[in-house]
């Protein structure tokens, strides 16, 4: 019997995304050790810069396309991410 292989918490992330926005290009950055020693980061909760391409936000507005991504995680938050900068594009932008 193999042992699971624990995932990061940026692979969980990565994943989590991935499930929800199918093919898109996703470009994530855990910046946690840029935040040592702040708030967030004594808690445990991560820091985490995103840039994800989809199909799906043809159209929408900037909060529009920002909610899609947060509600995909709002249930880490802020627990398990402090904090999350993104940058959600269509794949014509």
């Amino acid at each position: 019997m193999h042992a699971a292989r624990m995932l990061s918490m940026g692979d969980e992330l990565e994943a989590r995304l991935a499930q929800r926005f199918p093919d898109a290009i996703i470009d994530l950055v855990d910046e946690s050790h840029l935040h040592a020693g702040h708030d967030g980061a004594k808690g445990g909760g991560s820091h985490f810069r995103l840039r994800i391409v989809h199909p799906c936000f043809a159209g929408m507005s900037r909060v529009a396309r920002h909610r899609l991504v947060y509600d995909a995680v709002s249930d880490w938050m802020p627990q398990r991410i402090h904090a999350l900068s993104v940058q959600a594009l269509s794949p014509e932008e």
